[in-house]
């Protein structure tokens, strides 16, 4: 009995060394240039029949992998620039940072791509608002989001990325202080681009 514990126990002791070095060989950190463009369901329930311009811009993903399944998702990029419109007429503009932080699950038993699905918040901040006079929005927004996407390794270190996210975003509108409504942006956005494990 007291041999095949301790046969259990090298068995064990050497699956865990064996999982350890697999994940010791892998960096945990991976970084993600994309190209998204932003597809705005637009939907407004103020009078003004508002609306925004759909757009494409960049983005810098920095992933944090747990193991090989699990891991965190933070995307960042600049102030984006958006066209506002009431009923189809360009009334002016306002500027958004969007950043969203997904916990991911990765799948690992197919070959020649790694697809994921994964959840998070969304926060955006509005600001640099050119509006009629008396017309604000509400500067922060937090929301749900949801991804989907799949890695096509290159090497060991590159991939291209293929990913599509769905993030809810809306801001109040007001008139003179007074609300008038919610125009909820609520984009999909479809990014391309190329990842890197370091």
């Amino acid at each position: 009995m007291k041999k095949q514990t301790w046969w259990v126990a090298l068995l064990l002791a050497g699956s865990v060394t064996g999982v350890m070095a697999q994940s010791m060989s892998e960096s945990p950190w991976q970084v993600r240039l994309r190209s998204v463009h932003l597809d705005s369901v637009n939907k407004d329930t103020t009078p003004l029949g508002l609306s925004i311009d759909n757009k494409s811009f960049g983005t810098i993903d920095f992933s944090y992998f747990f193991n090989r399944n699990l891991a965190a998702e933070l995307s960042l990029t600049s102030d984006q620039k958006q066209r506002v419109y009431a009923n189809g007429t360009d009334i002016g503009s306002f500027k958004h940072v969007p950043t969203t932080l997904l916990l991911q699950y990765h799948f690992t038993d197919f070959e020649g791509f790694k697809p994921y699905v994964g959840g998070g918040i969304t926060y955006t901040h509005f600001s640099g608002a050119s509006l009629p006079p008396g017309v604000t929005l509400d500067s922060h927004s937090w929301g749900t989001a949801f991804q989907v996407g799949v890695d096509f390794p290159i090497d060991k270190n590159w991939s291209i990325n293929l990913d599509v996210k769905k993030a809810y975003i809306r801001t109040d509108v007001y008139a003179d202080g007074s609300g008038l409504g919610r125009l909820r942006v609520d984009p999909m956005l479809l990014g391309v681009g190329i990842g890197y494990r370091y």
